[in-house]
């Protein structure tokens, strides 16, 4: 299975006006991608719960809406993001409770309608995580999640990431092309498009075969994740300044790029092996988000879903000054 890149749809919640837009924007999506309208009207209420809590529980906040893929179709994705006092989740999803005394249906409630939910919350704020598929669609079998968001402004993107799936193999792919608007976006998207042709080939070839596709335009770097779940290693290939990390409960590891700008010139891809061990997950993310965080400061929060991971650290470290893509893939067995 082919998953390809898009931009998050970011909805901002200041006042009561913004949750009924935010409801009718969810519910167009659910539609466009075959929902009926039961179905539909599922999306429109986890949108509208979660855009309420926002408000209600920290002031302000953003709702994040993507397409999802899941086997045989696709689902809707809503992320509520804010910077609140943040708040127990056991206690939430207990049905009914409220912080605020109100008769809210409660987080409980919410996750008994969406096929995936989860949440983080600290004193830094709250990120909570609700993807719907129509009756008959089932969630990936893989778990990822990617935040993507153009130089503040713009309307083109020139970050890009895509991801393939076979069995036990996985490949990720995130490219940003040199500048931002739409001449990044034309070279992030031609290596894109000769990424996708052969996922699952060697990231050797793979960058081969972007160099001679990106030639000619702005270029711009890249990095390439290729795990085979059978051998339990990690194949890594980067050129220029996308960051890459592989994570596991007891600790990270940077994984190793070199210069080079994919499309101009680059020496060589030199491919790297990282044995899984301990390792879970691996975040790759361009350089619109800031290198110096870590995990460990958030307990608990790599076991969480990756969509939770990718959101809270664009939250927490965006750079505001540039296109911004992570991508987060849990490296554990996919789910039958």
């Amino acid at each position: 299975m082919n998953v390809q890149g898009s931009v998050t749809q970011v909805l901002l919640i200041e006042d009561s006006s913004q949750i009924g837009h935010a409801r009718r924007v969810a519910q167009r999506l659910a539609e466009q991608h075959g929902f009926d309208t039961t179905d539909a009207g599922r999306v429109a209420l986890l949108a509208t719960e979660l855009g309420s809590n926002v408000l209600k529980h920290a002031g302000r906040g953003e709702l994040h809406l993507r397409a999802v893929y899941g086997r045989e179709g696709r689902g809707v994705e809503i992320i509520a993001v804010d910077r609140g006092p943040g708040f127990d989740l056991n206690q939430c999803l207990t049905d009914g409770f409220s912080t605020r005394g109100t008769q809210g249906i409660g987080l409980g409630a919410l996750a008994r309608q969406a096929q995936v939910f989860d949440a983080y919350s600290d004193a830094r704020g709250s990120v909570v995580l609700a993807q719907l598929f129509p009756r008959g669609v089932q969630p990936p079998q893989w778990r990822y999640g990617v935040s993507q968001h153009p130089y503040p402004g713009e309307t083109s993107c020139g970050d890009a990431w895509h991801l393939a799936f076979d069995g036990q193999r996985c490949s990720a792919l995130v490219i940003d092309g040199i500048g931002h608007g739409e001449l990044a976006q034309q070279a992030a998207q031609a290596g894109t498009v000769a990424f996708a042709e052969a996922p699952l080939d060697s990231p050797f070839t793979l960058f081969s075969s972007m160099h001679q596709a990106m030639s000619g335009s702005r270029g711009g770097a890249a990095a390439i994740a290729h795990f085979d779940g059978q051998r339990q290693v990690l194949d890594f290939a980067g050129i220029g300044n996308i960051g890459a990390s592989l994570i596991g409960s007891d600790g990270s590891r940077g994984l190793a790029s070199h210069p080079g700008i994919v499309g101009v010139r680059f020496r060589k891809a030199h491919v790297f092996d990282y044995p899984l061990g301990e390792a879970r997950l691996v975040v790759l993310y361009s350089d619109g988000l800031q290198t110096r965080w870590n995990l460990r400061d958030y307990p608990g929060l790599v076991h969480r879903h990756p969509a939770i991971i990718a959101a809270l650290l664009h939250r927490d470290f965006c750079r505001g000054r540039d296109d911004v893509t992570v991508l987060a893939l849990n490296l554990e067995a996919p789910r039958d």
